[in-house]
């Protein structure tokens, strides 16, 4: 699939798309976290443009092993906002939440995207999206970030995440939900050790499930300190390295922190290919 529908937007998925991460949470795994501050909001997504960025992420509740989830108005108060600010800058918006509410106040307010970590599970989430023309990020998350890291198992985890993917995609077309709208994410270190991980990322073309476009996140994540030894703050190069070895093996657009360092080596990759 070359084109992906998104809200106002038709996304041309010839070349790797760049979704650079604007994070207004207080308790980000990377520290990047705005904690709902509108203008250091405005100031990341400028900044993430001009570096390159094909659409920006928002999110207001951190999804990171561990962590707690925020109330909804809480989030509804951060993530609001910033969209409104945003929806008149001609580039696609993506919203990170699992809230049906949230959901639909963003979709209102202008967001294109909506990027969930527990794939429409929520009661009413699929009604929340199935009548808009926005596209959905559907991922596979074992268990809940509070307690998805605490020994996950698997038997086969390239046949039951690709399982799970076939499932929601079912229930999601049963829904109205054209497939054109769809985007998969495979969910790495969400309820996932880096050997799964791992098998997860050599078998992604297995992943890609009926040609959708798959959405690759590793930045800055924990498997990749796991394998350099780097505390989160000195992991940009295996960030950058990640993202192009996911466009490798066919991944449509990469979640990142680090926008200029991974279009640089993206364009690198293109030209020399």
């Amino acid at each position: 699939m070359s084109k992906l529908r998104c809200g106002r937007f038709e996304v041309d998925l010839e070349r790797p798309q760049i979704m650079a991460i604007v994070n207004v949470t207080d308790d980000s795994f990377t520290g990047d976290g705005l904690q709902g501050d509108l203008s250091a909001a405005i100031r990341r997504a400028e900044t993430a443009l001009n570096e390159g960025a094909d659409i920006l992420d928002i999110g207001a509740e951190s999804t990171r092993p561990g962590s707690d989830p925020v109330s909804e108005q809480q989030e509804l108060d951060r993530i609001v906002p910033v969209v409104e600010a945003l929806a008149n800058w001609g580039v696609p918006l993506s919203v990170d939440t699992l809230k049906p509410a949230v959901m639909r106040a963003a979709i209102a307010a202008g967001a294109d995207l909506i990027n969930d970590v527990n794939a429409f599970r929520a009661p009413g989430a699929i009604d929340a999206v199935a009548a808009s023309e926005v596209a959905l990020c559907v991922m596979h998350m074992r268990g809940e970030p509070r307690t998805m890291q605490h020994a996950p198992e698997y038997g086969d985890v390239v046949a039951e995440v690709a399982g799970f993917l076939d499932e929601r995609l079912s229930t999601l077309e049963t829904a109205g939900v054209a497939m054109e709208r769809i985007v998969l994410d495979p969910g790495f270190g969400f309820g996932k050790t880096l050997e799964h991980n791992l098998a997860l990322m050599r078998s992604m073309a297995v992943l890609r499930r009926r040609d959708l476009p798959i959405l690759a996140g590793l930045s800055r994540k924990t498997m990749l300190g796991a394998i350099t030894g780097k505390p989160v703050a000195d992991r940009l190069a295996a960030s950058v390295a990640a993202a192009m070895i996911a466009v490798q093996r066919g991944a449509a657009i990469v979640r990142v922190h680090d926008v200029a360092p991974t279009r640089d080596a993206l364009l690198v990759m293109r030209a020399m290919s």
